[in-house]
């Protein structure tokens, strides 16, 4: 089930960078003009049902995975804490590689917070739940806000990722592959973890690995009568929050002027309504698995699933080179529409692979060099 998740998030994620062109933001010049109106409304369901949701299921289940290998290795009489620093290290190399072909790597990111783990992993669950919701509340931007609110002329300074977007943008528009991988390999590391950052991403991205850890300890993935009340709680809770908190998300800026609470009032909000629309995703999910056993098309992820890091590394490969200079240079032509298909495409080329791939190995490429270099 964990796995069908997995791979769930990782087909909404290869479908939003398409939309987004692996970072090559409106420079479209529509190839078929007929489907410009269409585009609009395509892009916005799409990101509606993905943007921030599926980069979340992903987040909460590496929380989880870890929590498996600390209790395995536990059980075996071992302490898994020095083996997982040294795991997160080869995480932090793979995703040096990754973003020198594409600056939206995630990986260099979970490297780094995923160290919040090692201490928290003996904590108990109630404080480390304690912690887990204090990190979600995004307390840096609440302390904006309320500095913001007694200072008036506060001025919160410009955009601090987008200078390094401006120096990657020729390369990856018009460079050769080796422009890319210049650019990409400081420029693109600095605007991806930077935006991340800004975007309220740390404090979140460390709530969610400590949520995926707690709902591992409590065993709310197994099937269950607590599980299946505890999912229909989340769900009842889920569908009532996120549609105020979406609203308010939209009304901000037409409500508030000031644009030093503008900024850290929309990131609030919409790190809240992201979670409450993932949690949706995820109780409905499971409750669905856990009354059926897995429906038809939630098991046509589980493969996808287990070979997770080499499809996330992979759609980057395949999409860099549709749509960046150095390859196809489509960018220049496919509307928001088209380039959902070709996300299509892509997963259900990487699906075959997996299946196909798992018929002869117990894992992903990537995966295999992943615990090799683990247990080194």
């Amino acid at each position: 089930m964990v796995d069908s998740l997995r791979g769930f998030a990782l087909f909404g994620i290869v479908l939003i960078h398409n939309i987004e062109h692996y970072n090559i933001f409106r420079l479209t010049h529509n190839i078929l003009p007929a489907l410009a109106s269409v585009d609009k409304w395509v892009g916005e369901v799409v990101f509606f049902l993905f943007a921030g949701k599926a980069y979340a299921i992903f987040t909460l289940l590496f929380g989880f995975s870890f929590y498996i290998q600390f209790r395995n290795r536990e059980a075996q009489g071992t302490d898994f804490k020095w083996r997982f620093v040294w795991r997160l290290f080869l995480l932090f190399l793979f995703g040096t590689f990754h973003a020198i072909f594409y600056a939206g790597d995630i990986l260099v990111f979970y490297s780094v917070v995923g160290l919040i783990l090692v201490p928290m992993r003996k904590v108990s669950n109630k404080a480390t739940l304690i912690i887990a919701v204090i990190l979600m509340l995004q307390p840096f931007e609440w302390g904006r806000i309320i500095y913001a609110f007694f200072n008036p002329d506060w001025v919160i300074s410009g955009s601090l990722h987008s200078p390094y977007y401006r120096q990657i943008l020729p390369a990856i528009t018009e460079g050769s592959l080796w422009d890319v991988m210049k650019a990409n390999i400081w420029n693109g590391q600095l605007y991806s973890n930077v935006w991340q950052v800004a975007n309220g991403r740390l404090f979140q991205t460390a709530a969610f690995f400590l949520f995926g850890m707690l709902l591992g300890r409590t065993n709310k993935f197994v099937d269950s009568p607590g599980s299946r009340r505890f999912w229909r709680n989340i769900l009842i809770w889920a569908t009532i929050t996120f549609i105020p908190l979406f609203l308010l998300k939209t009304l901000i800026p037409t409500l508030v002027m000031q644009r030093s609470l503008v900024i850290p009032f929309n990131i609030v909000l919409s790190s809240y309504s992201n979670f409450a629309f993932m949690t949706f995703l995820v109780s409905g999910f499971i409750l669905l698995w856990f009354r059926y056993g897995g429906l038809k098309f939630q098991r046509m992820f589980v493969s996808y699933g287990r070979m997770s890091l080499t499809n996330y590394i992979g759609q980057s490969l395949i999409g860099t080179f549709i749509y960046f200079g150095w390859g196809l240079s489509m960018y220049k032509y496919l509307g928001s529409t088209i380039s959902l298909l070709v996300g299509v495409v892509i997963f259900a080329l990487q699906l075959l692979f997996s299946r196909w791939w798992l018929t002869r190995s117990r894992q992903g490429p990537f995966e295999y060099l992943w615990r090799k270099g683990t247990w080194i």
